[in-house]
């Protein structure tokens, strides 16, 4: 009778590295991340991380690129007007880092070479300038939209306050009153928080557009 075969681990990949890294870092955090730590989690030895990533901030370049891939492009090649193409992806954006908060340091260091927020910054870009935007103010679209969504996933602004009435004592802070109750309530007010300024956002640019040719005509 023939011996049953012993069931083989499962290969490693690139992917299930990055996906291994990811969880991690969303679960603690960016020190979590160590090859020793990630090779424990995946039941391989150390050195064979090495035939896939050289070093840690490798692994956490390709975490941070596998969140960029995560958001939605669609809608900048589905004839959406600009405006709604810049919201639409200001919320899909918004979505991907406030699913994966901890990773957006590394996000912040801007794409480099990470391919997936490449195709990202090109999209807004070709976009914007497709939609008529000169090629210098689309550049401005696309860091000031980084700028927004990024800030915002930063932090709650209303998960900073603490659930405790006598923390905001009226002598000392008279328009606070109700400050305790923010965090119970962090979701509504982020999220009404994120429409409202990209509302403004969106309006300003809106009044920019319709005083297009008066400014530089360069990609800077």
């Amino acid at each position: 009778m023939c011996a049953m075969a012993r069931p083989r681990k499962p290969l490693l990949s690139t992917d299930r590295i990055v996906d291994t890294a990811r969880a991690l870092v969303d679960a603690e955090g960016l020190a979590a991340v160590s090859t020793r730590r990630l090779a424990a989690e995946l039941g391989v030895s150390g050195p064979s991380l090495y035939n896939h990533f050289r070093t840690k901030d490798q692994i956490l370049e390709a975490v941070a690129d596998s969140v960029s891939g995560q958001v939605d492009l669609s809608m900048f090649e589905d004839g959406r007007d600009w405006r709604t193409a810049l919201h639409d992806w200001a919320v899909s954006y918004r979505t991907a880092l406030r699913d994966h908060p901890n990773i957006v340091p590394v996000l912040a260091r801007g794409p480099g070479r990470r391919p997936a927020a490449l195709r990202l910054a090109d999209a807004v870009y070709g976009a914007m300038v497709r939609a008529g935007w000169p090629p210098a103010q689309a550049t401005s679209i696309g860091a000031l939209m980084r700028y927004f969504v990024m800030g915002s996933a930063l932090g709650s602004f209303a998960g900073g306050f603490v659930d405790d009435r006598t923390a905001y004592d009226p002598a000392d802070y008279p328009h606070l009153g109700q400050a305790h109750l923010l965090a119970e309530h962090q979701e509504k007010i982020d999220e009404r928080a994120f429409e409202t300024g990209l509302t403004a956002l969106l309006d300003g640019l809106e009044r920019q557009f319709q005083r297009l040719g008066r400014g530089p005509q360069g990609p800077f």
